[in-house]
């Protein structure tokens, strides 16, 4: 899916069922909540703490859902077009990583 159609999803949703969008701070308060669940999910059932019973029925994909609903709310109610602002990124990590990573010895 196309990011400006899943912006447009979210935008919709906002205006069925949302009354309307959080205020800018809010919303960055919520996305650190998010990014902050994913986190514990990681660092428990990736890294090297133990994962609690009630941490494992955790779904690591909802979670990272919830952070891109919020990140679309962002982009939508601040006016960025994130397929624009993505495609730009891609071209130049591209450009600027790509000798750097295929001699990157501790990556081989």
């Amino acid at each position: 899916m196309e990011l400006k159609k899943a912006q447009d999803i979210v935008d919709q949703w906002i205006k069925e069922h949302g009354v309307r969008y959080f205020n800018e701070l809010t919303n960055m308060a919520q996305l650190s909540e998010e990014v902050g669940e994913v986190a514990r999910i990681i660092a428990r059932r990736y890294g090297e703490q133990s994962e609690k019973e009630s941490d494992k029925l955790k779904d690591l994909g909802e979670e990272l859902a919830d952070v891109i609903f919020v990140v679309l709310c962002l982009a939508n109610q601040t006016g960025v077009d994130l397929q624009s602002a993505f495609d730009k990124k891609m071209k130049f990590k591209a450009e600027r990583d790509h000798d750097r990573h295929q001699n990157n010895p501790k990556l081989k």
